[in-house]
């Protein structure tokens, strides 16, 4: 375990494990060699785009339609793992359901370019949802009923289970040994104990959670919205999770604000995959989880240039202070859910 003293030392701990980091070999001719050797015949025009975990790149084509390309993290996934995530999108394809496959070149989704695996995928337009608008959010629950039905046909074998370990005390324990400040060490460690103790408990209520494939991050900026009906992207994140995860995202808002939110979310799901109410008692816990998730995968990922640039106040205390609050506060939350569960009738 690391003693920090120094409170911008998470920088050079955390970068000192690596001087370099794999993107660094994503040079604009090794990303226009790697499409030229997939049957492409690309015109030099690279645009970047929004994407921490991979890097993702629109390619100009001669005399065609741009193409995506999508080189994953080195070492994130196996390729059974990345396949999975593919063949998924392919299952809804084949369903009509308006998602963004990979594209398949000889019969393959998936090639490995030196260290890299790599995807090609349709170029997409669309905007983020607007999710203050109801009759969008009924679409949305259609849609995502009618994957989830899908969804819960058979399990992924090889992409894991959202759950409080593997999304919370593994990734607390992560950010206890190599990120927090030394000073704040004990005060979060406390109280992340607190929070996953109380996340465990309201989890264990809900006996038989039912474990289904998901998207596993449909926040608004993986929705493109177009023609009036959402179009799916990057399920980079899936994986096995109760069906809430795929909607909670989509709420905001004061309580009253969420129930009306989420009323309307599932009366157009219902329309096509049965829900199970009792995971409603799970939306706290699992935003709890992402916080402590998101903060450690900061911390996972800086070596890579791209997450200093993006989060310039993690290294410093009053990062971690103001982290510190919002546990504290979604800790708060976490016991009024306990005490007034979040009902819709």
């Amino acid at each position: 375990m690391t003693n920090w003293h120094n409170p911008n030392s998470v920088v050079e701990e955390l970068e000192s494990s690596s001087s370099s980091h794999a993107f660094e070999k994503l040079t604009p001719d090794f990303i226009l060699d790697a499409v030229d050797s997939l049957g492409f015949l690309t015109d030099g025009r690279i645009l970047t785009l929004n994407s921490y975990e991979n890097r993702v790149y629109q390619i100009g084509i001669e005399d065609s339609v741009p193409v995506i390309a999508k080189f994953y993290r080195p070492e994130r996934w196996t390729r059974e793992q990345i396949l999975e995530e593919h063949h998924f999108c392919f299952e809804l394809q084949d369903a009509e359901l308006p998602v963004v496959p990979p594209k398949l070149i000889d019969g393959e989704s998936l090639f490995q370019i030196d260290e890299f695996f790599v995807a090609l995928f349709e170029r997409k337009g669309g905007h983020a949802p607007e999710l203050d608008n109801l009759d969008n959010l009924f679409t949305l629950g259609r849609f995502l009923g009618r994957i989830h039905l899908i969804g819960q046909a058979k399990p992924f074998e090889h992409r894991p289970q959202l759950n409080p370990q593997t999304f919370g005390f593994e990734k607390a324990q992560y950010v206890i040994e190599k990120a927090i400040p030394f000073e704040l060490k004990t005060a979060y460690s406390s109280l992340v104990n607190d929070v996953l103790k109380l996340v465990e408990h309201q989890w264990q209520l809900v006996e038989d959670i039912k474990f289904i494939r998901t998207q596993g991050d449909c926040h608004p900026g993986n929705i493109l919205w177009r023609d009036e009906n959402p179009h799916f992207i990057d399920f980079d994140d899936a994986r096995m999770a109760p069906a809430i995860q795929d909607l909670w995202m989509l709420l905001s808002g004061d309580r009253t604000s969420r129930i009306k939110q989420l009323s309307e979310v599932l009366e157009g799901y219902q329309e096509f995959c049965d829900f199970d109410y009792r995971e409603i008692a799970l939306i706290e816990p699992l935003r709890a989880l992402r916080m402590i998730q998101h903060t450690a995968w900061i911390a996972e990922r800086w070596s890579d240039p791209a997450f200093p640039q993006a989060f310039p106040q993690f290294d410093s205390v009053n990062y971690w202070e103001q982290h510190i609050l919002d546990l504290r506060a979604q800790f708060a939350e976490l016991q009024e859910i306990q005490e007034q569960p979040l009902k819709l009738f």
